[in-house]
């Protein structure tokens, strides 16, 4: 694999940090900043609302910048975004620190999606994608847990701090390592927005909508299921977090070569898998270590749909896919949010803290219908994609130079 996947992992490892962070540190900055730990809880939202917004956004504004240009200001509107978080004086200007640092976040995975597939040959790129969104469940291992230690003992700011210093690594590892990539002068505005249009890349979106809704639905309350179904301490919260995490990375690691061989099955099979893996958990989070065990599966079948779905709609959308391949970005933090809403509903409609498995199992459902409703259409319209994960063409200059440097 080429090195230049490293810059984009290491860039990866710093928004998936800061993405996740705040859920460890809503204590801290509830007591720090006089306000509720609820109330904390909006500062979640108000990244996801910023990814919402400038996936498609920055995407068409950026829709005729060089790839490459358009990935270092997007780290650099990102390193931005957390200095601000960092220094921010009252609640009202961390959350619209929070909304910035949050508007590069999709476009900057869109465009680094395809950056990936230009950097390897035909065949690998399902492998290139899930080794650049590889940063981001390493995130979850090591990012989140040491810097929520990190803001426990130095304080929140402290952090932030930290993630923007990670930005500015991203930034140098961005500007090295990445090749310059030509930009395809055959795009418009007008096209991409055609493109999204497409009613494949739609369907696309709305099973990444529904299927990744049902990892949130948990994971948003994985910490009190842990502590109030679990029978664990709070101090174990962090361990179990981090078995997620642990999970998300063998399920990114083992998902590459599968998309690559068999695209829309591979997609079929972890959606499938992630419906009964959630109604399992239902019934082994009352027991310790099956609830253990149970947690780092969920892990892996919950991310080994992210790529995969980024392939899909970026083959659909080939002829202008740098839209679609952000939308779908944004595609996941609506899940993230909408997921976290009904999971919530659930539990306080008193049906228990285990209720969000199964509600998760329900929108895992309806994301594998949709995914399967998709495929019977190419299917009798003759354009099936279940094989190949092509996207588009990887044989320029840039990428075989690319090729010749292996990583990992």
């Amino acid at each position: 694999m080429p090195v230049a996947l490293l810059a984009l992992a290491i860039s990866a490892f710093g928004i998936g940090t800061t993405e996740f962070v705040m859920m460890g540190l809503m204590p801290n900055v509830a007591d720090d900043l006089g306000t509720s730990v609820p109330t904390a809880g909006y500062l979640v939202s108000a990244y996801a609302i910023g990814v919402v917004i400038g996936a498609p956004l920055l995407t068409a504004l950026g829709n005729r910048v060089p790839r490459k240009r358009m990935l270092l200001l997007l780290m650099g509107l990102f390193t931005v975004g957390n200095l601000a978080s960092a220094l921010a004086p009252n609640f009202g200007l961390l959350a619209a620190a929070r909304v910035f640092a949050g508007l590069p976040h999709g476009a900057f995975f869109g465009v680094a999606s395809l950056v990936a597939a230009r950097l390897v040959r035909e065949g690998r790129q399902g492998r290139a994608v899930a080794r650049m969104f590889l940063g981001l469940t390493v995130a979850n291992v090591v990012g989140v847990p040491m810097a929520t230690l990190l803001g426990q003992h130095l304080g929140w700011r402290a952090t932030f701090l930290v993630v923007a210093v990670i930005g500015l690594v991203a930034l140098a590892a961005l500007a090295r390592l990445v090749p310059d990539i030509p930009h395809d002068s055959r795009n418009s505005l007008g096209r991409e927005l055609r493109t999204l249009g497409n009613r494949q890349v739609l369907l696309g979106l709305l099973t990444a909508v529904f299927g990744f809704a049902g990892v949130f639905a948990v994971y948003s309350y994985l910490a009190s299921i842990t502590t109030e179904v679990m029978g664990f301490g709070e101090s174990s919260v962090t361990l179990v977090l981090a078995l997620f995490g642990i999970g998300m990375t063998l399920g990114v690691l083992v998902v590459g070569p599968l998309a690559d061989r068999a695209l829309r099955p591979t997609l079929y099979g972890s959606l499938a898998a992630l419906a009964v893996v959630l109604v399992v958990f239902h019934f082994t989070a009352e027991m310790k270590w099956a609830g253990m065990v149970t947690v780092v599966v969920l892990g892996a079948v919950g991310f080994m749909t992210t790529t995969p779905l980024q392939m899909l709609v970026m083959q659909k959308a080939k002829a202008a896919p740098t839209l679609a391949s952000a939308s779908n970005q944004a595609a996941f933090n609506l899940a993230n949010a909408g997921g976290a809403w009904i999971g919530g509903v659930a539990i306080s409609a008193g049906w228990g803290w285990t209720s969000p498995t199964l509600v998760g199992a329900v929108l895992a459902a309806v994301g594998l219908a949709v995914a399967l409703t998709a495929g019977g259409l190419d299917r009798r319209s003759g354009k099936d994609g279940s094989g190949s994960s092509r996207v588009i063409a990887s044989s320029t200059p840039a990428s075989r130079e690319a090729e010749r440097s292996p990583v990992g």
